[in-house]
């Protein structure tokens, strides 16, 4: 099955990205780095990090030693670079193409669930991890989909790819110094500047933080993307119905995997995180690779079908929870198998439109994937 028609085919040949990163930090500091690094894979830092933290915490709730949160801020720090480095490459080489802009995206998708995992290891998360994954997602999401619609990529002066990972990886950093205990104890205790703060100074730090993050940094952003959406919309005379509609995969998602842990028997996300963030964070990944093919190929506005292949297995894996029920609290096939097979599944999926998806731009525009010399016409 193909993914690309000779419509998208056409608009690759047309296509031109378009972003402006604004942040100071990034212009008067990152921006030199990133000009003299040699251009790498950073995403196998992240996957390494992920590792690192199933090795040490396998539920994400015991503290690893103290060099594993070295090693996860020295590896995103090393995944920041190397990510901005491959665009800077791309343009000095003249070999920018649309599948450098999917193939980049589509790592950074991917590494919503590695950084969460890791970020997990170090604050001893535990099953909270997943809302630490679900704020990253829904900013990532709420970008592409705003980007989906207005043709550009705006950051703003602060914004979380730049500023956000610094934050994150000096967190990392921090915690080598401190121990991951610091995360488990209330607020109040952690930062006694905010001992008077009611409600919050009483939650473990790690859970103000995901509060304090949600309120200043995600709420934000996605008013925004909203509004400019809605503005572009308005402007071209379109259905904002069929804007929001491009929406309802990723929220159905995520609907179904917290419905899923809420009938499971064995407390899922808790248990098995790493396979929960793992296997959800790559049918993410299909999500953000469909709408960015769908902008790189100019394909019309609204809800592509094929987005929903990502949700195929969810029923199946409510239907077997709720088979406990009717069983005396057993279900009828073991979730930890069910939850392998969420795995396979969505591996498969990402896999195939991916290999797909590479095959068919580089053979439309006659370049190579990994190779800057095009190919012969």
């Amino acid at each position: 099955m193909g993914y690309i028609g000779a419509h998208g085919v056409a608009a690759l040949h047309r296509y031109k990205y378009s972003g402006v990163d604004n942040s100071l930090l990034a212009k008067y500091v990152f921006q030199p780095l990133w000009s003299h690094c040699i251009t790498l894979m950073g995403f196998l830092f992240l996957i390494s990090s992920a590792f690192l933290g199933y090795i040490y915490s396998p539920r994400l709730d015991s503290p690893p030693p103290r060099w594993v949160h070295f090693a996860h801020g020295l590896f995103l720090f090393l995944y920041q670079t190397f990510d901005a480095v491959d665009g800077k490459q791309a343009r000095r080489t003249s070999s920018s193409s649309p599948l450098g802009e999917l193939f980049d995206h589509g790592c950074d998708a991917l590494a919503c669930a590695c950084e969460a995992l890791a970020f997990g290891s170090t604050a001893m998360c535990g099953r909270m991890t997943f809302w630490f994954w679900v704020i990253s997602a829904v900013t990532f999401y709420g970008a592409t989909w705003e980007h989906y619609f207005t043709n550009s990529l705006l950051l703003p002066a602060i914004n979380g790819p730049t500023e956000g990972l610094m934050l994150i990886y000096m967190g990392h950093f921090f915690t080598f110094f401190v121990g991951a205990e610091w995360w488990a104890q209330n607020f109040g205790q952690s930062i006694p500047l905010f001992s008077w703060v009611p409600i919050i100074n009483e939650v473990p730090t790690y859970g103000a933080v995901l509060f304090l993050m949600t309120v200043f940094g995600v709420i934000p952003t996605v008013s925004s993307n909203i509004s400019n959406v809605h503005k572009v919309v308005q402007a071209r005379k379109g259905s904002m119905l069929l804007a929001v509609a491009m929406l309802y995969p990723f929220f159905v998602l995520l609907g179904g995997v917290l419905a899923w842990d809420y009938l499971s028997t064995n407390n899922l996300i808790a248990s098995y995180p790493h396979l929960v963030i793992m296997g959800t964070g790559l049918a993410f990944g299909f999500l953000v690779g469909r709408m960015i093919l769908a902008h790189l190929c100019d394909e019309p506005k609204g809800l592509k079908t094929n987005m929903c292949m990502s949700l195929l297995y969810l029923p199946l894996a409510i239907a077997n929870s709720l088979t406990a029920k009717l069983n005396d609290g057993v279900p009828l096939v073991d979730e930890f198998w069910v939850l392998l097979g969420y795995c396979a599944f969505t591996v498969t999926l990402y896999l195939h439109f991916a290999t797909s998806v590479v095959h068919e731009i580089t053979t439309a525009l006659g370049i190579y994937c990994f190779r800057i010399a095009r190919k012969e016409a």
